[in-house]
């Protein structure tokens, strides 16, 4: 990690965080500051940082609005805020981690750590947060694009990519692999039948037992189950009230 930059439109915020990397965090040799989403926006183009601590309510717009704005994120994004109610958000941004004001220097110290040795898998927030997601951004080549959770019927592995196919037959491929999907919805009601495959139980509509095995969903998609996954399946379709 070698270059750092806040966005804060605090100055005292700034100048606080800027100290406490100084004093708690190593390796981090230049660090940078902009004050909105504007200025934030340049900032990251013209410095290129390692690493950006983002403030998430601005006087000219949120952080997520900044987020945006960029055609990618090449950078390890960690969130500050002094509110929690966010959280969610962010963590569908693919953030390293989320620091709630007055940051503690010892959460600060790990959070660096954290984004010094992380790739930005989206696991990255799962044992810090809970609750439901309701939407989900997704980094494809060209665009971030922020989908509801509900409307995503499944999931297809293509290599180290993933395919998401939407309700309404809308598709989205994504860059990132199957795996890194199926921990993070797992708990959402979706289930991994098969090494390429994550369906959404919503939209289940029946699993056909013969022919080796496959469900059939509502845009009359047939996925294979793999032999393994056969009695879970039946336990899981079992248990839907």
């Amino acid at each position: 990690m070698k270059t750092a930059l806040i966005i804060d439109d605090i100055e005292n915020a700034r100048v606080s965080l800027r100290r406490d990397l100084g004093d708690y965090c190593e390796g981090i040799d230049e660090i940078f500051e902009a004050d909105g989403v504007v200025s934030g926006a340049k900032a990251i183009k013209e410095y290129d940082p390692d690493i950006v601590f983002l403030d998430i309510q601005m006087n000219d717009g949120s952080g997520f609005d900044l987020l945006e704005l960029l055609p990618e994120i090449h950078f390890k994004l960690i969130f500050t805020t002094s509110s929690d109610e966010h959280a969610i958000q962010a963590f569908k941004f693919s953030a390293v981690d989320y620091l709630l004001k007055p940051i503690d220097p010892s959460e600060l110290q790990e959070a660096v750590k954290k984004a010094a040795g992380n790739n930005g898998s989206l696991e990255a927030l799962r044992t810090n947060m809970g609750g439901k997601i309701e939407r989900l951004a997704l980094n494809s080549q060209d665009k971030i694009k922020v989908v509801r959770v509900p409307e995503i019927v499944r999931c297809e592995s293509t290599g180290s990519y993933t395919l998401f196919f939407m309700k309404g037959g809308e598709q989205v491929l994504v860059t990132r692999t199957l795996k890194e999907y199926d921990s993070l919805l797992s708990s959402q009601g979706f289930i991994r039948v098969h090494q390429s495959h994550l369906v959404n139980l919503d939209y289940v509509r029946e699993f056909v037992k013969v022919d080796g095995g496959y469900l059939v969903l509502d845009d009359r998609s047939e996925i294979p189950v793999a032999s393994r996954k056969k009695s879970l399946v039946m336990k899981v379709l079992s248990e839907i009230e």
